[in-house]
């Protein structure tokens, strides 16, 4: 029988649910903003706020990491995880700023389903950061990121075909390609970040 006793320095832990919830709380504001589209500006600040705390939050497990004399995980996996969460969250700001900049009047309704999907990639992976203390019952949670990824990647394809069937003015096209990808990338970076926590489980189990 084999078994690992991780060093139980909570402050790690409570860091990581921290992101998480971070991060959850990003994408549903983004889907939020993406299925009511009202109020732009005052739900943008939100999201940058939400992104600023997130980057204090990693440099906060950096500081961590170059203190601790033992970590629960190895270093750059620790590292990995809370960098591929943050790409996560910069995508969302991304994309919400870009509605904007473009001068987006009504998101497409693939561009809803994608914020939505993203937002339940978001809880996915806030509920399995909550489980990494216990590492158990995380594989249900990885799995459904990569279902939700699988819809997404069909789903965008399809939205960019869709523009050029739709005889669409050329800028109209550019702009939407570009949202759909961005979309696309951040639902991808959520996935990378499931599998960053997945390459950790599996390490400890």
């Amino acid at each position: 029988m084999s078994f690992r006793l991780l060093p139980k320095d909570p402050k790690f832990f409570e860091l990581f649910i921290a992101d998480g919830d971070n991060l959850e709380a990003a994408a549903g504001a983004l889907n939020e903003m993406v299925e009511k589209y009202d109020r732009l500006d005052e739900r943008i600040a939100g999201i940058q706020a939400l992104e600023k705390a997130g980057d204090e939050i990693d440099r906060e497990v950096t500081r961590k990491l170059e203190d601790a004399f033992v970590t629960p995980f190895d270093r750059e996996d620790i590292h990995e995880l809370v960098s591929r969460l943050d790409d996560v969250v910069d995508g969302i700001q991304a994309i919400a700023e870009t509605f904007v900049i473009y001068g987006v009047t009504a998101p497409t309704p693939e561009a809803r389903r994608l914020a939505a999907i993203l937002d339940e990639q978001g809880k996915e992976l806030a509920q399995a950061l909550r489980k990494l203390d216990g590492l158990k019952d995380l594989e249900r949670h990885f799995d459904a990121v990569h279902e939700l990824e699988n819809e997404a990647d069909g789903l965008s394809r399809a939205a960019v075909a869709k523009l050029f069937r739709d005889d669409l003015p050329p800028i109209e096209v550019i702009k939407w390609r570009d949202l759909y990808n961005y979309l696309e990338e951040a639902i991808d970076a959520a996935e990378d970040a499931a599998e960053a926590m997945e390459r950790m489980y599996h390490k400890a189990n």
